[in-house]
């Protein structure tokens, strides 16, 4: 499916457009300390004609029905893209955590990897991620895998958006 670039977006954002607008969908979570469940999210990324994105993630757990049981996970950041195809993600949520991710893009396709996590003396037990997002047949796909609570770095979450 192609992507119309807006002309109001800054050109460094190219490798990154695919991605700006609202997404929602569903997927799995699981780890070792956590039940595998099924979770809702809706993503909105936007921009205002600088050089990065701004990125909001909100998701909730559902019931075997699909219906929401409870709030889960929130995180809000921004996507800068650089040089050479290289790209950071700066993410920062309410448990007291921030990631500061560094990765690369391809056509439709991002990877990165934890730089640095900080985390307030309140907040889990957390120290690295990998996260991948991918642009296909129209749909936002991703995946993260987690080291946290003493578990080495492992599959955590996965899901498909559709763009909304």
């Amino acid at each position: 499916m192609p992507i119309e670039l807006d002309p109001t977006m800054h050109p460094d954002l190219a490798p990154l457009a695919w991605m700006i607008g609202s997404w929602a969908g569903a997927g799995v979570v699981g780890y070792p300390s956590i039940e595998s469940r099924n979770f809702g999210q809706e993503i909105d990324v936007t921009h205002d004609g600088r050089p990065f994105l701004m990125w909001t993630s909100r998701a909730w757990l559902l019931d075997e029905h699909g219906n929401k049981v409870k709030e889960a996970a929130v995180e809000t950041g921004f996507w800068r893209p650089q040089a050479d195809g290289e790209v950071e993600l700066v993410l920062a949520h309410p448990t007291g955590i921030v990631e500061m991710y560094y990765g690369h893009t391809q056509p439709a396709r991002v990877e990165l990897r934890t730089d640095g996590v900080i985390r307030s003396p309140h907040a889990k037990e957390y120290t690295a991620a990998h996260r991948m997002y991918g642009y296909v047949n129209g749909n936002m796909m991703w995946v993260m895998d987690m080291a946290a609570t003493g578990h080495a770095l492992q599959s955590h979450v996965s899901a498909e958006l559709q763009r909304v």
